[in-house]
């Protein structure tokens, strides 16, 4: 019986509903969320992030600003931009889209960004609180990715998570979350990469197997057990194909890190690529960027 389909964009539409009342309530004390992004040059891929994001912003009511300094801006001057930002009252989250220049250093720009207005929860201070069990912001993607779970009935608690990459971006933070001991996580949680032998037979011995290597297909039939439920963080551009609109135009063929067509043979749930971790990644970062107005109105209540 092929695998039940975890629709990412349905969940996000829920977790998005909910914020909407959220928003309201802080309306009442005269409090809107702010996100300022800052964007270098006009790469494409960053084009069309930031303006995802933006939009998502509208839709809900989150005041949003796209500050975009050109690719050859100084690490100083983004670096003074990102301080302003930082003292700004009404900024609520600061987002520096990746990747940036290769003259700048982009560690050293996402420490300067103030922990508590870090809202994709890369800073170390953020990174390090959410090993501790003690999270100040959650990762978007890894968060989104437990939320899929939780949402699709699918509890990672007790349950062998096998994560497959060990990016300070999905891999590793989604291993400190899976983790703690609590009712979202308390999983027992593998990390497999590029170093490890025979990968196969480790994931094979998943509840719950989450690719995030970023190789497209990799995860075939034969290294996932009966049963498994697959979450596929891979987004993979492989080519071009026509589009079902519009068969004479040619649009991206992207596909995840698993093979989605077998692997659902065996699966007994799997997100699709896209429809699956992606939806939830944007909405995550506006589920931070509320959380911190939050905490804004609590400051201003005292």
């Amino acid at each position: 019986m092929p695998a039940e389909i975890i629709d990412g964009r349905k969940i996000a539409e829920e977790i998005r509903e909910e914020l909407k009342g959220r928003i309201a309530r802080l309306a009442q004390e005269k409090i809107t969320p702010g996100l300022v992004m800052i964007r270098l040059g006009e790469d494409p891929a960053s084009v069309s992030y930031v303006s995802g994001k933006g939009k998502a912003a509208d839709e809900l009511g989150v005041w949003s600003e796209t500050i975009v300094l050109p690719e050859s801006a100084s690490e100083a001057e983004l670096l003074s931009k990102v301080e302003e930002m930082n003292q700004a009252e009404h900024v609520d989250g600061i987002l520096v889209q990746l990747p940036l220049p290769k003259h700048i250093n982009a560690d050293k720009v996402l420490n300067s960004i103030d922990p508590a207005k870090d809202v994709d929860g890369f800073h170390p201070i953020n990174v390090g609180k959410m090993l501790i069990g003690n999270p100040y912001f959650m990762p978007c993607t890894p968060n989104g990715v437990v939320e899929l779970l939780l949402r699709s009935g699918n509890s990672p608690e007790g349950k062998h998570v096998v994560i497959c990459g060990r990016s300070n971006i999905v891999g590793k933070p989604l291993m400190a979350m899976l983790l703690q001991k609590t009712k979202r996580a308390n999983a027992t949680v593998t990390v497999v990469h590029t170093g490890t032998k025979n990968m196969a037979k480790i994931t094979r011995q998943a509840d719950i197997l989450i690719a995030a290597m970023g190789s497209a297909e990799v995860i075939k039939p034969d290294m996932v057990k009966k049963g498994a439920v697959v979450i596929d963080v891979g987004v993979n551009q492989v080519g071009w194909k026509p589009s079902k609109a519009d068969p004479t135009k040619q649009v991206r063929d992207i596909r995840g890190d698993v093979e989605f067509e077998t692997v659902k043979e065996k699966a007994s749930a799997i997100t699709p690529v896209p429809g699956g971790v992606g939806p939830m990644t944007v909405t995550m970062l506006m589920v931070n960027t509320v959380v911190a107005a939050e905490r804004r109105a609590e400051r201003t209540r005292k």
